[in-house]
């Protein structure tokens, strides 16, 4: 029961982050900056070292993982782009090519993320209690991080705050699930590679192309910029000192 429940924790983590988001509207282009800095952090200082970790224990050819990656870009790349034209074509394609389904879309990806989280930490567990504690701190402690996402992108994409707290309850609850599936089932090395590499592809997707360049479309300043390279210096510290 105990990766359950540290899964569980994570709820509570999940949640802190995404109201601070719901309640700070007025500075949501300084939030964006922030969970901008975050998900390049992920990126660099977690998902990726991990793929070159596992590349290196499994002998797989890196260039797959690399694959995934792009087909993780282009996927929610597609995604997105065939969600606005149709929007277009019924005349409610607005100005600023944002619109309440690519919102959600963004978010259920997130919260697929976040299942696989708590696969993560159940997983952990299965291998020793230590690695499993390591591995739970960390999603707590990024999950929070994970919040703030979840809800920056629901109303950056213009959807109302009820809609927002329900993605956020799914992304909130997603870890517990995927602890809880690990009772059944495991995954190989290269099943995980795949996954991180597509994964890694999503996020640069959003991180790059949808928050970034929102965080700076009509309030750029150094407090934003600032605020871009403090929240990858925190994915750093929860990476380096927290997640090992």
């Amino acid at each position: 029961m105990l990766p359950i429940l540290l899964a569980a924790a994570t709820v509570v983590s999940t949640f802190a982050g995404g109201l601070l988001a719901l309640k700070n509207k007025d500075r949501l282009h300084r939030i964006l900056g922030f969970t901008a800095g975050v998900i390049m952090g992920l990126i660099a200082f977690d998902i990726l070292p991990e793929i070159f970790h596992l590349v290196h224990e499994t002998g797989v050819e890196e260039m797959w993982p690399m694959v995934a990656l792009i087909i993780g870009f282009l996927a929610f790349h597609v995604v997105e782009k065939s969600i606005l034209i149709h929007h277009a074509q019924e005349g409610e394609y607005e100005e600023g090519h944002h619109h309440p389904h690519v919102g959600v879309a963004s978010a259920l990806a997130l919260a697929g993320h976040s299942f696989l989280d708590g696969v993560g930490i159940g997983l952990a567990f299965q291998v020793n209690e230590g690695i499993g504690l390591a591995v739970a701190i960390a999603v707590i402690a990024h999950d929070f991080s994970d919040g703030i996402n979840t809800a920056s992108l629901m109303m950056l994409n213009g959807n109302n705050r009820r809609r927002a707290l329900m993605l956020l309850a799914i992304d909130a609850i997603a870890p517990i699930l995927g602890a809880l599936s690990t009772l059944f089932f495991t995954i190989g090395d290269h099943g995980l590679l795949i996954y991180l590499g597509f994964f890694a592809g999503f996020l640069l997707y959003i991180g790059a192309s949808q928050i970034l360049p929102e965080a700076h479309s009509k309030h750029s300043s150094y407090k934003t910029l600032g605020l871009t390279v403090l929240g990858a210096l925190f994915m750093f510290v929860v990476t380096r000192f927290i997640g090992h």
